[in-house]
C-alpha cells in the first residue's frame, strides 16, 4: 500500500511547482509593469519640455518607481510571515508595534548621534525593530485568550505606547517634525543617492523564498513544526529577523506604509490559500500594485501638492480591515 503513495508523490509535487508561474502571474506582471510606467511619466515636472527633464527623470522618477517596488514588496512580505508566525489574520507590522519600535530607534540616533548617516539609522532602526517584534510574541506568550482580535489588539496598544515614548522624547529635543515626517509615509523625498539601501530588501525577498517551507510549517503551530523536525523558536528569530530588516529600512526610507501588510496577504490567502512559497509572487506584485496605484492617486489627486501615500493606505487598510471583521463574524 505504501508503493502507489511514494511514486504518486513526485508529480503532485512538480505540479505544485509548475503553478509558481503560470499565465495569470504572467498578467499580473504586465499589469503591474504598466502601473509603473505610468509612475514614472506622472508628476508636475514636464520631464519632455525642460531642458533638463532627461536628468530629472532619473534622479526623481526611476528612483521613485524603483522604491515603490521594493518598499510595496517588502511590507506585504512583512506582513505574511508575521500572520504565519502569529497564525492571525489581522498582524502586520503597523498592528504589531514593529514601525513604531523602528520609529523610537530613529529618535535615539538623532539625540545620540544626530550626525550619523542613512546606514547607521538604518541599522540601528533594524535592531529596535527586531527587539519590538520579540516583546510582542513575549507578551503573546503570557496571554492565555488567544482570539484573532486579542493579539492585534495586543499590538496596537503596545505600538501606541512606544508611539507615546517617541513623541514625549521628540518634545523634549525639539524634533516632533522630523518624527512626524518619518511616520508619514511618502515617496516624495525618494531621490537618487538616498533610496539605495532600499536594494537590501530585495535580498530579504530571496531568503524569504529559501525559507518558505519552513515559513508555512511553523505557521502551522509550534507542535506540529516540532513533530515534523522544525526547530520552531529558531524559524521563529528567523522571521522576526527578517520582518525586522524589511520594516528598519523602509521605514528609514520611505516611512510608514500602514495596513499593507494586512490588505495584500489577506486577498491572497482567500484567493489561493496558505502555502507561501507559492503565494509569495503574488504578495510581491500585489503590494507593489496597492503601493502604485495609492502613489499616483497622492500625486494626482491635489496636484501640484501630493497627498502622503500612508493617508491613503490607511482608509484603504481601514476599510478592508472592518471588512474582514464582518466575513469573520459572517463566518464564525
Amino acid at each position: 500500500m505504501s508503493s502507489p503513495t511514494l511514486t504518486a508523490a513526485p508529480p503532485l509535487a512538480r505540479r505544485g511547482r509548475e503553478k509558481l508561474i503560470d499565465g495569470k502571474l504572467v498578467i499580473g506582471i504586465a499589469v503591474v509593469a504598466l502601473l509603473l510606467v505610468a509612475s514614472l511619466f506622472t508628476g508636475v515636472y514636464d520631464i519632455f519640455g525642460a531642458d533638463d527633464g532627461a536628468q530629472m527623470f532619473a534622479i526623481t522618477r526611476i528612483p521613485r518607481t524603483i522604491a515603490l517596488v521594493l518598499a510595496g514588496a517588502a511590507m506585504a512580505m512583512s506582513g505574511l510571515i508575521m500572520q504565519l508566525m502569529t497564525q492571525n489574520r489581522f498582524v502586520e507590522p503597523s498592528t504589531t508595534g514593529t514601525t513604531e519600535w523602528a520609529g523610537l530607534g530613529l529618535i535615539a540616533v538623532m539625540i545620540i548621534a544626530p550626525g550619523a548617516g542613512l546606514l547607521t539609522k538604518m541599522t540601528v532602526a533594524i535592531i529596535f525593530s527586531f527587539v519590538g517584534t520579540m516583546v510582542f510574541f513575549l507578551f503573546l506568550r503570557k496571554v492565555t485568550l488567544r482570539s484573532s482580535l486579542i493579539v492585534p489588539i495586543i499590538g496596537i496598544m503596545l505600538g501606541a505606547v512606544v508611539g507615546s515614548v517617541s513623541t514625549f522624547i521628540a518634545l523634549q529635543f525639539d524634533a516632533l517634525q522630523n518624527l512626524g515626517v518619518w511616520f508619514a509615509g511618502s515617496f516624495t523625498s525618494v531621490l537618487r543617492g538616498s533610496y539605495e539601501v532600499l536594494w537590501i530588501v530585495l535580498l530579504v525577498g530571496v531568503a524569504v523564498f529559501i525559507v518558505a517551507d519552513r515559513l508555512t510549517v511553523a505557521g502551522l503551530g509550534e507542535d506540529i513544526a516540532t513533530n515534523v523536525g522544525v526547530n520552531y523558536q529558531q524559524v521563529l528569530l528567523m522571521g522576526t529577523g527578517l520582518v525586522a530588516i524589511a520594516t528598519g529600512v523602509v521605514t528609514v526610507v520611505v516611512g510608514n506604509l500602514p495596513f499593507l501588510g494586512l490588505i495584500v496577504p489577506n486577498v491572497v490567502s482567500m484567493i489561493r490559500g496558505d502555502d507561501l512559497r507559492s503565494n509569495l509572487p503574488w504578495v510581491c506584485l500585489l503590494g507593489i500594485a496597492i503601493v502604485t496605484v495609492c502613489d499616483l492617486i497622492g500625486r494626482t489627486i491635489i496636484m501640484p501638492f501630493e497627498v502622503p501615500v500612508s493617508l491613503i493606505l490607511g482608509i484603504v487598510g481601514a476599510a478592508v480591515f472592518i471588512l474582514l471583521l464582518t466575513r469573520q463574524r459572517r463566518h464564525g
